[in-house]
């Protein structure tokens, strides 16, 4: 499986919304880490606006192609729109072009988080417009033939982000075998993993004792030097062998990767309202937006918040001595 680091040099990591916010557009990994999502969303509409002028004249030239372009030109509009109203009623003009418009029905989604009924409607219908979309514009066999490198095909970026946001949908509603079907999915089909999805997965396999899959998914995307990942497998291992001596080793390790963690598992510490819109490798705010999508796995995990805090005094007492 390919594994995408989407590391900066300075140890800068790529901006990353937690899983509450993860409908935001995630960083490609083809582009510069530190380009805001604004910046991100607005590459998107440059790489389409150039594929488009550069293709061949009967490039995606028919009736249907024609509409959706247009369509998803108006949800260009939208993200960029300063109220509701607008991003709703570019949205709904772009489906009367096109109703294959993922983002289109995205937006809606988006716009309606506190009707879950009308919410889910709007995520299930981006979801079978996007595969439609697939199916129209880069061939009826997409899905078998283009599965490994999805987000490379510009026209399979609406459903990613759509199903996604279905995935989301699916585990704050309780259905969560559907929703880690479509996170692992997802996977398969982008393991280059643009849209992060592994950062959302790991903790939830965790928090549902999925402890194989979850042992797979460390294995595959390799980031010893991140809270996510260093945190996830300490965790792990306190799941397989309890408060063993190679548990208690990668929970050091955590910790010295990033020491704010504990803070806010123990309580010492209350996570903001409101996430940092970036972060850098062992700050407070890789803490936070970890503990956002990994806490329900540690408070759930019987004895695991009793023995962090037991590992820390022991941590703090050799230090003092």
């Amino acid at each position: 499986m390919a594994v995408s680091k989407n590391r900066r040099k300075n140890g800068k990591k790529a901006t990353r919304q937690p899983a509450a916010t993860a409908r935001q557009k995630q960083p490609d990994a083809n582009v510069p880490a530190d380009l805001s999502v604004g910046q991100l969303k607005a590459m998107e509409q440059l790489m389409a606006t150039l594929r488009r002028g550069l293709a061949a004249p009967d490039f995606g030239s028919d009736d249907a192609s024609t509409a959706l372009n247009a369509a998803q030109d108006l949800v260009y509009e939208a993200w960029e729109a300063s109220t509701r109203q607008q991003r709703v009623k570019l949205a709904k003009q772009a489906l009367k072009i096109s109703e294959l418009c993922a983002d289109a029905w995205l937006v809606l989604a988006e716009e309606t988080a506190g009707n879950t009924a009308v919410q889910r409607d709007y995520l299930e219908k981006a979801v079978a417009a996007g595969q439609a979309a697939i199916h129209q514009t880069v061939g009826p066999h997409a899905f078998e033939q283009e599965a490994g490198h999805f987000w490379s095909i510009l026209e399979t970026r609406p459903y990613m982000r759509a199903r996604a946001a279905l995935a989301e949908s699916l585990w704050d509603s309780n259905e969560r075998q559907q929703a880690v079907a479509h996170w692992q999915d997802l996977l398969r089909l982008c393991p280059n993993d643009n849209l992060g999805i592994r950062y959302i997965l790991g903790s939830k396999l965790l928090e549902l004792d999925q402890l194989a899959a979850a042992r797979d998914l460390l294995e595959a995307y390799d980031e010893p030097d991140s809270a996510e990942w260093s945190y996830s497998f300490a965790l792990l291992q306190f799941k397989q062998a309890g408060a063993s001596q190679s548990a208690a080793k990668a929970l050091a390790a955590a910790i010295n990767t990033n020491p704010h963690v504990p803070d806010y598992l123990l309580g010492v510490r209350r996570l903001p309202e409101t996430p940092p819109p970036y972060y850098e490798l062992g700050s407070d705010g890789e803490a936070v937006i970890y503990l956002l999508s990994g806490f329900n796995a540690w408070r759930s995990t019987t004895g695991a918040l009793e023995w962090i805090g037991g590992v820390v005094t022991s941590i703090g007492d050799a230090k003092r001595h």
